[in-house]
C-alpha cells in the first residue's frame, strides 16, 4: 500500500521470498515464456498471458494502444481489492470538492495530494478520503466514470478494500487522459503531474525497467501500484499496476491485478509482464 501503515491490522510486514510459495510450501520459480513471441501484437500478447496466467488464476490484465484505439484483454473483469491504486481515485475526489467548496484544493490538501500518490502515503490518502466523503464519494464518482466494476465494499470503509478490475482501472487512466465531464481540465493535468513523479522504488510492473536500446531518455510513464495483505481474509497480497507508458513508439494504457502469497512475488511477476507487454507493444499496434 506505501509508506504511512500505522493502525492497519489487516496489513503485515512483506516476506523476503520472491517467488511464488507460500510459507510452509518450497519455492516455485514463476514461469514465463519459453520463447519470443511471434505474429502479430494480439498473438504475442495471447502468448505471453498464455504463460504468465499459468501461474494463478487470480491475475488479470487490460490494455489499451493509444495508437491504434484497440484493447487487449485477459481476464479484464478479475475482480480484487483496489490497495493503494484506489489513491488516484481518492485525489481526484478531493479535487471535486474542492471544487464544490467553491475554490482550489487547499494547500494543507495539495500536499497530502503529493504524498498520496507519489510517496504512496497511506495517512494523506486517509486525510482526503475523509475530506472528500469517503466510500460515498467514491461510489459517485466510479459511477460518473461508468467504472461499472469498481465499488464500495459493503463490510469495510477503508479505502483500500474497494474493489475493481483491470478493466476499470484501464478506463480511469484513458479518462484522466483524455477528458471526462467528471474531471475538468485542470484536474485531469494535477493527476497526471502527481503520476508522473512516482518515487523510483515504487516505479514496477506498468513502469518496469525499459530495455529497448533506445528506451531510457524518451520514454515515459505515469502510473499508480497498490499493495497490501489480507491477514483478516485469505493473508494474500493483492498487488496492482496502472498507468500510461508512452514514447519509443510506444503509447500505451495499461492495468494489472494480482493475487498472491508475498508482496515481492507480485512485485517480479507484474514486473515480468509489464517489461515483456513493453517490448511487443515495440514491435507493431493491436
Amino acid at each position: 500500500m506505501g509508506s504511512g501503515v500505522s493502525r492497519r491490522t489487516l496489513l503485515f510486514g512483506a516476506s523476503a521470498a520472491a517467488v511464488f510459495a507460500g510459507c510452509a510450501r518450497p519455492p516455485v520459480v514463476v514461469q514465463t515464456p519459453t520463447a519470443s513471441p511471434t505474429g502479430p501484437v494480439r498473438e504475442q500478447l495471447a502468448q505471453l498471458m498464455d504463460a504468465y496466467g499459468r501461474n494463478t488464476e487470480q491475475f488479470g490484465l487490460a490494455l489499451r494502444d493509444l495508437r491504434s484505439g484497440r484493447d487487449y484483454e485477459f481476464r479484464g473483469d478479475y475482480t480484487s481489492q483496489s490497495a493503494s491504486m484506489a489513491k488516484v481515485m481518492i485525489v481526484a475526489m478531493a479535487l471535486r470538492q474542492a471544487r464544490k467548496d467553491g475554490g482550489p484544493l487547499p494547500f494543507d490538501r495539495m500536499t497530502q495530494a503529493s504524498k498520496a500518490i507519489i510517496e504512496s502515503d497511506n495517512d494523506s490518502a486517509d486525510a482526503l478520503w475523509a475530506y472528500a466523503g469517503g466510500p460515498d464519494a467514491y461510489q459517485a464518482l466510479a459511477n460518473e466514470l461508468q467504472m461499472t466494476h469498481t465499488r464500495r465494499d459493503p463490510k469495510n470503509e477503508f479505502w483500500s478494500w474497494t474493489w475493481t478490475t483491470p478493466s476499470d482501472q484501464r478506463l480511469l487512466i484513458d479518462k484522466i487522459v483524455h477528458g471526462t465531464p467528471a474531471l475538468t481540465e485542470q484536474e485531469r493535468f494535477y493527476l497526471l503531474d502527481l503520476m508522473a513523479k512516482t518515487e523510483a522504488d515504487q516505479t514496477w510492473g506498468v513502469g518496469a525497467p525499459k530495455t529497448s536500446a533506445t528506451a531510457h531518455p524518451v520514454v515515459r510513464v505515469w502510473m499508480k501500484n497498490g499493495w497490501v495483505q489480507f491477514q483478516s481474509t485469505d493473508g494474500m497480497w493483492a498487488v496492482n499496476s496502472m498507468g500510461r507508458v508512452e514514447g519509443d513508439g510506444r503509447d500505451y494504457l495499461l492495468a494489472m491485478m494480482s493475487r498472491v502469497p508475498t508482496f515481492q512475488q507480485g512485485k517480479a511477476f507484474l514486473n515480468d509482464v509489464g517489461a515483456d507487454v513493453f517490448r511487443v507493444m515495440g514491435s507493431g499496434t493491436l
